[in-house]
């Protein structure tokens, strides 16, 4: 894969000069091209990674070959087009809605077009030599990444790749991929050097100063972290109750986090460490953070006039209407002041504008969510990280050292700083591991994100010579899977070994109680059903009564308080989480103290006498459904829980109960006080004291070994389950993944009539071909059941929005009587094919996969499409404006593919229509051109 043939120097006269020498990773890439291999250049941002791309250009330019440089987002395209439009003048531009020069030598695209060329052939892939994938690592994204993947396989062999990417520990295993798939050698050329030093540092919360915590040498400074750690500590209360109010959503953290980012500010401007990029994760935080600096100004007034200037020629483009939208009007006071925001919820125009005031030094401080980590050139002196958690859709964790090196990266700039400055801003104590791992610890490796879609399976089988089983078989995935099969056999061989080596004194006595505990713990939970029922058990969920909140008979706890969390899902029955105050033990992995949102899988729950350095009355959200018993007995509950010696004194307290009740404390009888009156029941009841009897006459049962033989039984089980695990993992890597799959796929395909039974590609399957960016069996189902050519084209731009469509909006217009029933007839249409993916046996809630279809969008298309202006638009949602720009643009993006696929079976009715529409969206600050172009 690698190899020295002694040094092969540059050509005397290179394909690029460079007015500075060059790196000595640069100079290695670039000895590779000049040998005609692929090279993965994997280096920290900043690095010098695109003077490779820059010389792969110039080289291919040079030798009369054409040059794909491709990247993950539109936006990086247009940004990167301009830059290579400068460097070289035959530059064309390929992202789906824009097409500049498309006969270029060097052609900038993203990575969606490039497949979709290489699906549909022509002359631009025979006549490519080289192709550059910029930040390659965006391969493990779990929604886009598969798209990298293919194009890869589909590519030739004879064609050569440059793949940049930031640092990733298994280099060596993606460039093995790409030898094999391609049969070349691909050469790493793997830095961990960083031309811009980093220092990392912590601020605590309601602190007055930073602490080093790891130096330019990478060496962490333990004192200095525990002296930070102390101040957040002495905080006390106060630290509690943000880590409280963030899981509560409560504004008292965000004044604290306001006026903590002010001092951060003020440090870093007054001793210049400015530009800074203050990390947030989320829109509404970056929002409120930049707006609480009312009093921060940063620019003198020929700045002032200077931002003025580009700010309102980039406006220029705008109609006097759209310039008063509130973004566009409101930003010039923030900008002017030096300071910035840049998310996913701004519109297009704005975000371009704030990266080239950025870039020339005009925005001094710069508020943005992760999203800009990616790929943009934008480096700063300072980062700071306004939190060293993040929500991830399930509940706060510890941001990752990968998501952490990525961020991080964008402090120190090349040339001009001599180190970079990280902050991170804490306020709750982190364990000295947990720090050292986030701020010194691994990049995130390159995974597979490999998966089957209809698309592409379609798009496969009318490919000549072409097989969906072949592209899995040369995927990444099927790479690293097959290269796990030895590591697996390994698992089993020592699994199966340690099983042999756990002896059990009376195995068959001991296996026979367990089985008989086994059964008392399914009556158990079959007893909580009815128990637990909102009717029987809610009049009951006061605070302060004792609970038992889990598994274990001994432990108790008290309940604080309870609430509605759901209309029960499916069943239709309300659903309950109730908040028990209980001693726990924080599991490894981080997780979020003091959190009424809290999983209690995250903590190990202890008796309340049972104390330990580790321990913590902690308030834990348990499901209703879960709990085991409530208790007769009430105790007082203080109103403030957030002092820890407030939750200690409630802990006693319940302490104190058991004491007093030796024989159990008292519970709550099911007949007499739940008022459950069943037969069935009553029945349930005597089994449990029956087998509960039984237990207790078991010889086992009066064994002074008890413990230790069913810890044994325990382990030994847990080891069978487990090398049962390992053989069918094995299984599954000896041969095709994802061949089930694919079968039932093919399955859906046939029933659906987009294939033959000989597996010929059929009329609809064509069709399906086209839609890269929507479900495909839907929106196909939508063309041949004639829906689209019923409604008008108002309400076809409307229906087109519900298969974009995906997220939740908390206040969006009602639904009128016309718009609901077109939207009850896709989902039908959506149910329909749903039933028909069950029926073949894939592992899909039907409706589940119906509400994957939204109507949001709806009232707001028809109202775009009648003309209404964006501004009132704007007025009808709480969507942020740069959402419903993306949402637009997606569903014109999506009519033009429909126009496609119509064209392609003839339907030129149909096809005028989707024309006709895809021309009454493209209006106003929706597709005003990009400032790059």
């Amino acid at each position: 894969m690698t190899r020295d043939e002694g040094r092969i120097e540059v050509p005397e006269v290179p394909a690029k000069s460079y007015a500075f020498e060059l790196d000595t990773f640069q100079q290695k890439a670039v000895e590779c091209l000049e040998r005609g291999e692929s090279v993965l250049v994997s280096a920290h941002t900043s690095a010098g990674k695109t003077v490779v791309a820059e010389y792969a250009i110039a080289m291919a330019i040079r030798d009369g070959q054409r040059v794909v440089y491709t990247s993950p987002l539109k936006a990086l395209s247009n940004q990167k087009y301009r830059e290579l439009k400068e460097e070289f003048e035959d530059v064309g531009l390929m992202t789906g809605d824009v097409v500049i020069n498309p006969s270029a030598s060097c052609l900038v695209m993203t990575t969606e077009v490039l497949r979709s060329m290489l699906y549909r052939g022509g002359e631009v892939m025979r006549e490519v030599g080289w192709v550059i994938y910029d930040e390659i690592h965006y391969m493990r994204d779990s929604e886009r990444g598969v798209v990298w993947e293919e194009s890869i396989v589909l590519l030739p062999d004879m064609v050569k790749y440059v793949f940049l990417s930031a640092t990733i520990p298994n280099a060596r295993e993606f460039a093995e991929w790409v030898c094999k798939t391609h049969n070349q050698p691909c050469h790493i050329v793997y830095t961990d050097f960083r031309p811009t030093p980093l220092e990392h540092y912590v601020f605590p919360a309601n602190g007055e100063g930073i602490f080093l915590v790891m130096d330019r040498q990478s060496k962490f400074r333990d004192s200095n972290f525990e002296q930070a750690v102390t101040v957040i500590a002495d905080g006390g209360g106060a630290a509690a109750a943000r880590v409280a109010n963030r899981a509560r959503g409560d504004d008292g953290k965000k004044e604290a986090v306001n006026q903590d980012i002010f001092k951060i500010i003020r440090m870093v401007v007054e001793r210049n460490y400015d530009p800074v990029i203050v990390f947030a994760f989320n829109k509404h935080e970056c929002e409120k953070m930049a707006n609480s600096l009312h009093k921060v100004d940063l620019c003198d007034e020929d700045e002032k006039k200077l931002i003025d200037t580009i700010y309102w020629n980039a406006m220029d483009s705008l109609s006097d209407e759209d310039k008063r939208l509130p973004q566009v009007a409101n930003l010039p006071n923030l900008l002017r002041r030096g300071l910035g925001v840049h998310h996913s919820g701004l519109l297009p125009i704005l975000k371009e504008v704030i990266e080239i005031l950025f870039q020339e030094g005009l925005i001094k401080v710069l508020f943005a969510t992760e999203t800009m980590s990616v790929g943009l050139n934008m480096p700063a002196r300072t980062v700071v990280f306004c939190s060293p958690r993040k929500f991830d859709g399930a509940g706060f964790r510890w941001i990752t050292s990968g998501e952490y090196i990525q961020m991080s990266g964008r402090a120190g700039r090349r040339g001009k700083d001599d180190r970079g400055l990280v902050i991170l801003m804490m306020d709750e104590r982190m364990d000295p591991p947990v720090a050292k791992n986030m701020l010194h610890g691994q990049s995130d490796t390159l995974d597979s994100a490999f998966h089957l879609n209809y698309a592409m399976i379609l798009n496969l089988m009318r490919v000549e010579g072409a097989e969906p089983e072949s592209l899995i078989q040369s995927s990444f995935a099927q790479f690293q899977n097959d290269r796990a099969l030895p590591g697996l056999e390994a698992k089993i061989v020592e699994i199966q070994k340690d099983r042999d080596a756990v002896k059990i004194h009376d195995e068959d006595s001991v296996d026979e109680y367990v089985k008989l505990k086994d059964g008392l713990d399914a009556m158990i939970r079959e007893r909580r059903v009815v128990t637990n029922t909102p009717t029987h058990a809610v009049p009951f969920l006061q605070p302060g009564r004792l609970v038992r909140p889990g598994e274990e008979d001994v432990v108790w706890g008290m309940i604080v308080s309870f609430e509605r969390i759901g209309g029960g899902g499916k069943s239709g029955k309300a659903a309950y989480g109730v908040d028990v105050l209980v001693r726990t033990r924080e599991n490894s992995d981080g997780k979020t103290p003091l959190s009424s949102k809290s999983k209690n899988d995250r903590y190990e729950f202890l008796n309340a006498n049972e104390e330990d350095d580790s321990s913590e009355p902690r308030v834990i959200r348990v499901p209703l459904e879960q709990l085991d018993v409530l208790s007769s007995v009430r105790v007082y509950l203080p109103k403030d829980l957030h002092p820890r010696e407030a939750r200690d004194q409630c802990i006693s307290s319940v302490g104190e109960v058991i004491k007093r009740f030796p024989d159990g404390v008292p519970v709550l009888d099911a007949t007499r006080d739940l008022k459950i009156d069943s037969e069935n029941f009553s029945k349930l009841l005597k089994r449990i004291d029956g087998i509960k009897s039984m237990m207790k006459k078991h010889p086992v049962a009066s064994s002074e070994r008890l413990v230790e033989q069913l810890s044994a039984h325990k382990r030994k089980r847990e080891l069978s389950i487990a090398l049962k695990q390992a053989k069918k993992n094995a299984k599954a890597a000896a041969g095709l993944i994802m061949r089930n799959e694919l079968k039932q796929m093919r399955r859906v395909l046939k029933r659906l009539g987009h294939t033959s039974a000989e597996g010929v590609v059929q009329t609809k399957g064509r069709v399906a071909c086209e839609l890269a960016s929507v479900d495909e069996l839907v929106t196909a189902e939508l063309i041949f059941n004639g829906m689209f050519k019923e409604v008008d084209v108002d309400m076809l731009v409307a229906l087109v929005s519900c298969l974009v469509w995906r997220e939740k909006s908390r206040n969006t217009p009602k639904l009128s009587e016309e718009t609901a029933e077109v939207f009850s007839r896709l989902k039908d249409v959506a149910r329909k094919v749903g039933k028909q993916m069950m029926e073949c046996r894939m592992s899909v809630d039907v409706e589940e996969y119906v509400e994957g279809f939204r109507s949001e969008l709806m009232e707001i298309m028809l109202a775009w499409c009648k003309g209404n202006k964006f501004a009132e638009i704007m007025k009808m949602t709480d969507l942020f404006e740069g959402s419903i720009v993306r949402a637009i643009r997606r569903v014109e993006e999506v009519l033009r593919q429909l126009s496609d696929a119509c064209r392609v079976i003839g339907e030129t009715e149909l096809q005028e229509k989707f024309t006709i529409a895809s021309e009454k969206v493209k209006r106003d600050i929706v597709f005003v051109a990009s400032l790059f172009l």
